[in-house]
């Protein structure tokens, strides 16, 4: 398992070496700034969906130990989204508090990432075993908030966008297979404490 851990993490950096090499040949084209937004907006997306897919993974091939990656998954989604979040700072709004108000009031699907971003932070500070057995049931209620980091997320990225949506869309679509999954399984698993419930009270 340990060899598996750090083959992931070191899968999961490849993103950002290969945006390293870019920009050193020049391969972003004129506007750099906007090109780095948008590829690490995307991979934030990218690693966000890929750990609320773990536990249906887990669940279809019964691989137990893929439970391990969903952290270290879910950390690269929050180091993604913080990378484009600086990016953002530094290339859209100069580092200047007065634009990023101004465009934070103005701009809706920027509110709805600055949003997603702000939530994530809770959840990627107590992303260790010490937080979940200092909180413990608190914990799993705080993470359940990944769920709606996801759509906030979506929403971000189908609202900034001009044309062709065919791409956001489709991550949206994923996130709503995914929601609709974990729903179908909490149902499943309510059913037989209903079906008792029902039996007790006969």
């Amino acid at each position: 398992m340990v060899i598996r851990k750090v083959l992931v993490f070191i899968l999961c950096l490849v993103p950002l070496c290969l945006l390293i090499y870019q920009i050193a040949a020049g391969q972003l084209g004129p506007d750099v700034g906007k090109a780095l937004v948008l590829a690490t907006g995307i991979w934030a997306l990218r690693f966000l969906l890929l750990a609320l897919a773990v536990t249906p993974l887990r669940q279809v091939t019964r691989i137990h130990e893929l439970a391990q990656l969903r952290r270290m998954i879910g950390l690269y989604a929050w180091f993604y989204a913080s990378l484009h979040f600086l990016v953002v700072l530094t290339y859209l709004l100069g580092w200047s508090w007065t634009i990023f108000i101004e465009e934070f009031s103005e701009r809706p699907y920027m509110t709805l990432g600055i949003t997603a971003w702000v939530l994530m932070v809770p959840l990627g500070l107590t992303s260790n075993r010490w937080a979940q057995r200092r909180m413990g049931r608190r914990w799993k209620s705080l993470h359940k908030a990944v769920y709606l980091i996801g759509v906030l997320a979506c929403a971000h990225f189908i609202w900034l966008i001009r044309s062709d949506y065919a791409e956001a869309l489709t991550y949206s679509l994923i996130l709503t297979v995914l929601l609709l999954v974990r729903v179908g399984a909490k149902y499943k698993r309510a059913l037989p404490r209903i079906g008792r419930g029902s039996h007790d009270s006969a």
